[in-house]
């Protein structure tokens, strides 16, 4: 497929609508609990149904897009997310919101794997890093979005939640299902505007073969898919072991208040992770992705040590300073992944995805941990192991296709773009 700025548009769009939907459980998850009058044990089960969802779909996800392409397998996952965003608003019992919080993680597990091998082929192979960077970039300001809009949208006076048409559609004692209502409206337009573009099946040109079960099978024994797989796990039990622990580490050994101080570092620390893929674009037009991965894989084991163990002001500097340094992790990693093989994208797309998994198993071991020892400090060094492993990401990758920068050798590069 030749480049198409058109769809990489629709991709980065895409991404930026993912990131709104998945980053709202968290400043929602207080008014969770008190709508449906249950322990944080119990409530934890909302953002386990979401993420388990990407555990189960995401190799089928896979298979799917081989098989379907990419433009079916977003129609088929926006329509899924509208249904679930449908049914959460209409029938807001405690069995109906976890499964409609399966099929909405089912719905984001399709597009991600859909849209990383689609991103890949319309935007070129060589400046797969650098477009997923600013896919991240999206990803983060959708984020730091998410929380303001939903603040905004039931904190204003009684007067203007009287007019606001999405607030008077949900219950008086559930209006955070507003968001849902909201995120409904998101992906009917993106059905409209998916159904309209013009979205090759590119699998199929990369070989006939590559659609059947058996063939993509193969790539499931691949050491190098696994290993990548096992480099995403990493990274999201990492970012969610981070980010779900600022409040509490903060209130214990600083005594900030989780709900002014600690959640201002906490939107601090995505807006470093967004502002990071900043750089990391300027970086990765200078310098190989694996350096660039060694480097800030060094930088955020300096930032995590400051902010466990300095005393409170870098503590509040170093929290954001590891996200910034996490910002470009995903992104090299997954086109380190996918340039690491020469065909089976939308597959190793999947299975890749499954690892973001790893979301959901993180704080658990953390907490574990930390009433097993008593000390939050050491359960939380325990992210020095996913964080060692994509540090070795650097070492070992060999990718087929590096990434383009401005001293790239011009035969290269066209090596790179017929790949």
């Amino acid at each position: 497929m030749k480049r198409n700025y058109l769809i990489v548009l629709l991709v980065l769009v895409t991404f930026f609508v993912i990131s709104f939907i998945t980053n709202l459980l968290a400043p929602i998850f207080p008014a969770l609990i008190q709508s449906y009058s249950i322990g944080l044990t119990l409530a934890g089960f909302f953002p386990f149904a979401f993420f388990i969802a990407y555990g189960v779909m995401s190799i089928p996800a896979g298979l799917l897009v081989q098989s379907l392409g990419e433009k079916k397998v977003m129609l088929i996952a926006f329509s899924l997310a509208l249904f679930g965003s449908v049914l959460f608003v209409s029938l807001p019992i405690f069995a109906v919101a976890m499964s409609a919080l399966f099929l909405i993680g089912t719905a984001m597990a399709l597009l991600q794997v859909a849209i990383n091998s689609l991103l890949r082929a319309s935007g070129g192979s060589k400046h797969f890093t650098v477009l997923s960077v600013a896919a991240q970039l999206m990803f983060g300001g959708a984020a730091t979005l998410s929380p303001l809009v939903y603040s905004a949208l039931v904190k204003a006076d009684s007067q203007a939640q009287s007019q606001n048409w999405l607030l008077q559609l949900v219950p008086a004692d559930m209006t955070w299902l507003s968001m849902y209502l909201l995120f409904a409206l998101l992906c009917t337009v993106m059905l409209v505007v998916i159904s309209v573009l013009p979205i090759k099946h590119n699998t199929q040109a990369e070989n006939p073969q590559q659609g059947s079960i058996k063939q993509s099978l193969q790539l499931f024994k691949d050491p190098t898919v696994i290993k990548f797989f096992f480099a995403i796990v990493a990274y999201v039990a990492l970012e969610q072991g981070v980010a779900n622990s600022i409040s509490v580490f903060l209130q214990t050994y600083h005594q900030l208040d989780p709900n002014t101080g600690g959640a201002q570092i906490v939107s601090q620390f995505w807006l470093s992770l967004t502002l990071g893929c900043l750089l990391g674009i300027v970086l990765l037009k200078l310098f190989d992705a694996k350096n660039v991965l060694l480097t800030f894989s060094v930088g955020a084991v300096v930032s995590l040590f400051t902010a466990l163990f300095a005393h409170t002001e870098l503590a509040l500097w170093a929290f954001p300073a590891v996200g910034f340094f996490l910002s470009i992790m995903w992104s090299v990693i997954f086109s380190l992944a996918l340039n690491s093989v020469a065909k089976g994208h939308g597959t190793v797309s999947g299975i890749l995805c499954t690892g973001i998994v790893g979301g959901a198993f993180a704080s658990p071991i953390i907490g574990a941990v930390s009433e097993l020892t008593g000390s939050l400090q050491i359960s939380l060094l325990l992210l020095l192991m996913p964080l060692g492993y994509i540090f070795s990401v650097g070492i070992w990758a060999n990718p087929l296709v590096a990434n383009h920068t401005l001293k790239s050798n011009p035969q290269t590069a066209k090596l790179a773009e017929s790949n």
